[in-house]
């Protein structure tokens, strides 16, 4: 299976002093999204009702976090016809009464509102304050049978199997830039909804809201709650609703669950004498196959110290100087890979010595040219075979799709290469 290209980064074409200085963006894959997130309507009912029921409007579904997909090069969406079943009339109440009615033995079918494709013409129009918004809607559904929906979902999984539908299995690296970077953001968010079913104050179920991209914990229960759970309050005239004990995240600027994102450093090293990058390689790694290092950042942490932290306690090697390079979503579960190029200390501090973190099984200094040849000759996916002309025994590297690439493809290059990626120097 060919890699997949990657995604263009903004303003490509556009000449600036950052760019001559420190040459164009690269975008990682996942990136790139064709959709604009329109953040700021997530808690607009009206919108959300409207552009799901819109006939331009397109929902991908997933089937225990994997997408579904015709081939592994492309996504597959349904319209709202299809899902009418499995969610009903979804955004029909404002989110303040969805959280007044809340009711935590009742399953709803998780969704997450992805955002417009803008360049979709004649699609879905909205007014807001006074500007029109323009574009196809995009929304995301976990289909998984599961709970009151059951039935429902196993129809519509029966349907898209008869029309030569599939989810991808595994980790969907084949798909085409911009429908990655779709499916990384509806994975990430369906993920950290489905995690996150309670709240982590008080213990009690928590509600999706805006769009998917909040939890609330709400202060009533339609459900009957276990007696000590109960709490006697004139908070609701209405006698079916109960109250719930008081929770902390329901005041001041804390009353909200996030979406969490884990930062994690992956670093190119370059030895002080500008020859040699440093790689590492896990046990359960095939033969041959190594990578740059990369660990996750710790509280109070900056990148840079990150970087070198993790450097010395993997390989026990010192990096100087630390400058970033690009970044890259990376929804498995939910990092964002923050790719940086080190430069290392030298004499005593090019000294690899693997007896602080039992992570890496080895560590070795390649030289440029041996990373060179692997990047034309050595790269694949975990699982895979190399590329045509690779010779058995010789180093093997991930592929464009992985950040630790770009690094050591940017290293290779000089950094400040004006055209970085797959078509680089390499």
């Amino acid at each position: 299976m060919p890699i997949p290209d990657l995604p263009q980064p903004a303003h490509p074409a556009l000449d600036s002093m950052l760019s001559r200085k420190f040459g164009k963006e690269v975008a990682n894959y996942f990136a790139g999204s064709p959709l604009n997130r329109f953040g700021f309507l997530r808690g607009d009912s009206g919108f959300l009702s409207s552009a799901l029921r819109h006939p331009s409007t397109l929902i991908l579904p997933l089937r225990d976090l994997s997408p579904l997909i015709k081939d592994k090069t492309a996504l597959e969406f349904v319209k709202y016809r299809d899902v009418e079943p499995i969610i009903g009339d979804a955004y029909q109440q404002p989110e303040d009464e969805m959280v007044g009615q809340y009711n935590s033995t009742k399953h709803i079918p998780q969704m997450i509102f992805l955002g417009l494709d803008e360049s979709v013409k004649d699609a879905f129009k909205y007014e807001h304050k006074g500007s029109s918004i323009n574009g196809a809607p995009y929304f995301a559904l976990d289909v998984t049978p599961r709970d009151s929906v059951k039935d429902a979902c196993e129809d519509l999984l029966k349907n898209l199997e008869q029309k030569g539908l599939s989810f991808a299995p595994g980790r969907a690296m084949d798909l085409v830039a911009g429908h990655a970077a779709i499916y990384a953001e509806a994975r990430q968010l369906l993920d950290w909804n489905l995690r996150n079913p309670f709240c982590a104050q008080c213990g009690h179920p928590t509600l999706s809201i805006n769009g998917g991209f909040k939890r609330v914990c709400p202060p009533t229960d339609l459900a009957d709650l276990p007696s000590s759970a109960q709490v006697t309050t004139s908070q609701s005239a209405d006698p079916n609703i109960t109250a719930r004990p008081p929770c902390a995240t329901r005041k001041g600027v804390s009353n909200i669950s996030f979406p969490r994102t884990d930062p994690t450093i992956i670093v190119a090293i370059v030895n002080h004498a500008n020859t040699h990058i440093l790689l590492g390689r896990q046990k359960r790694w095939p033969q041959y196959w190594y990578s740059t290092l990369a660990g996750f950042c710790e509280p109070a942490e900056s990148i840079e110290e990150a970087t070198r932290r993790e450097a010395w306690e993997e390989a026990g090697v010192h990096i100087g100087r630390v400058v970033i390079h690009s970044t890259q979503p990376w929804p498995y579960p939910a990092n964002l890979m923050i790719g940086a190029i080190g430069q290392s200390v030298p004499g005593d501090g090019e000294e690899i010595d693997l007896g602080n973190d039992p992570e890496l099984e080895d560590a070795k200094w390649f030289s440029f040219d041996e990373v060179k040849d692997a990047l034309k000759t050595g790269t694949s996916a975990l699982g895979e075979d190399a590329g045509p002309g690779y010779k058995e025994g010789s180093l093997r590297l991930p592929p464009s799709t992985a950040i630790a690439n770009q690094l050591m493809t940017a290293v290779i290059n000089g950094f400040l290469d004006p055209q970085p990626g797959r078509s680089s120097n390499i």
